[in-house]
């Protein structure tokens, strides 16, 4: 379509369309659109020894945090492993070190922001590794979302939880309501925390940890959640369906583990008898009800740690870290295969590669400070208040 049909039919690209077609930039937002400085090129033989050289010679000033689902090249100068929140309190453990590189995206590079000290600075290797699902909520979209509960009379009756995997901004804003933060280990009690302050939970962001935590974990039923969709008048609900809901989903969703289905559980099954089909619990409900076990990334790990040799597995989660385990457990006689056929790793993830982490690591080594992440005070307060609600679940 030419830009004057596009003018005749007067359609207005989105925001988000401009953002995405670099005609725009959100200062707000997960996505970061450039790199400083020269990267040193992939085809380097020797990115390996430059990494190692530059972390030595910052010594006991660095920390490299390296998520689960991190390229094998960069896990390699991990100092510690993890899922995000583990790695955030790791970081803050660790007040010796002045500078936290965190191998992961950036939601989890803010998360470690709140919770280290003050003189301690967080650097992410590349300001493009964003994360799609806490992408689906921004500020502003829960601030209308909060609008719409309030004018259809429930929103007193209304607690916020949030997932992790979200920004400081959601953070702060489910702190400042009375909510709290959970994990995909912990979210049962987050859950049963909240239906003990209010009637109601807004769920944020993933629609699919929220709606299987409530239905197969709580024993709700699937018409006792609603989904709020931001991209439609009022959520696309009526007050009327507010009122009956007693989870409100939001609808988002992580792009990796969303594209596991019903048919990559029954394909796995014929394909290999006698499959243990383990899940993410940030799967489709479907997929979730049709596994044997479902839990959180540590979940998986120590599950696998404990299989019998000769068990067989299939693994709906992150393609990086299921072939680790592959690896890791080949020796026991373990059979760990994706569960899908299609390869998925998660993009954004793996935009923090060796050229980067060299790149931040010298910088740093050579007096620069790069890629900061800094989260503003007044956040930081409410999110950190959210979190802190977290760390005193029973």
């Amino acid at each position: 379509m030419t830009t004057a049909q596009t003018r005749e039919l007067d359609v207005q690209p989105t925001p988000l369309a401009l953002l995405l077609l670099g005609r725009e930039a959100d200062p707000r937002s997960e996505r970061g659109v450039e790199c400083p400085g020269d990267l040193p090129s992939p085809s380097d033989p020797d990115l390996v020894e430059r990494a190692r050289a530059a972390k030595e010679k910052l010594g006991d000033k660095v920390f490299v945090l390296g998520h689960h689902y991190q390229r094998d090249e960069v896990i390699q100068f991990a100092d510690v492993t993890g899922d995000s929140f583990k790695l955030a309190r790791d970081a803050a453990a660790r007040p010796q070190a002045e500078y936290i590189v965190f191998c992961g995206v950036h939601f989890m590079a803010e998360s470690a922001d709140i919770l280290t000290g003050d003189e301690q600075k967080v650097v992410l290797p590349d300001l493009a590794a964003g994360c799609s699902m806490a992408d689906m909520a921004t500020a502003e979209q829960v601030a209308e979302c909060w609008d719409v509960l309030t004018e259809a009379g429930v929103a007193e009756q209304v607690v916020p939880v949030s997932y992790m995997n979200s920004s400081a901004d959601i953070k702060a804003f489910t702190g400042k309501h009375g909510g709290t933060i959970c994990t995909s280990s912990n979210a049962r009690r987050a859950l049963d925390w909240a239906f003990e302050q209010g009637e109601k939970v807004l769920f944020l962001p993933d629609q699919h940890l929220g709606r299987n935590t409530a239905v197969r974990d709580m024993g709700m039923s699937l018409e006792d959640c609603v989904v709020y969709n931001p991209h439609k008048p009022n959520g696309g609900l009526t007050a009327d369906e507010l009122r009956a809901a007693k989870m409100i989903l939001w609808r988002g969703h992580c792009s990796v583990h969303g594209r596991f289905s019903l048919d990559s559980v029954n394909d796995v099954r014929e394909r290999i008898p006698g499959v243990n089909v383990l899940v993410h619990p940030e799967c489709k409900h479907e997929v979730v009800a049709a596994a044997d076990h479902v839990g959180s990334t540590e979940y998986i790990i120590k599950t696998l740690e404990a299989a019998p040799a000769g068990s067989k597995w299939a693994i709906g989660t992150e393609l990086n870290l299921v072939r680790r385990l592959a690896n890791r457990f080949a020796s026991e006689g373990k059979e760990i295969v994706f569960l899908d056929k299609t390869v998925c790793f998660c993009s954004t993830m793996n935009r923090i590669d060796l050229p980067h982490l060299v790149w931040a690591l010298e910088s740093l080594a050579e007096g620069n400070l790069v890629n900061r992440i800094e989260v503003d005070k007044e956040t930081e307060a409410f999110a950190k208040l959210a979190l802190e609600r977290m760390l005193a679940l029973p």
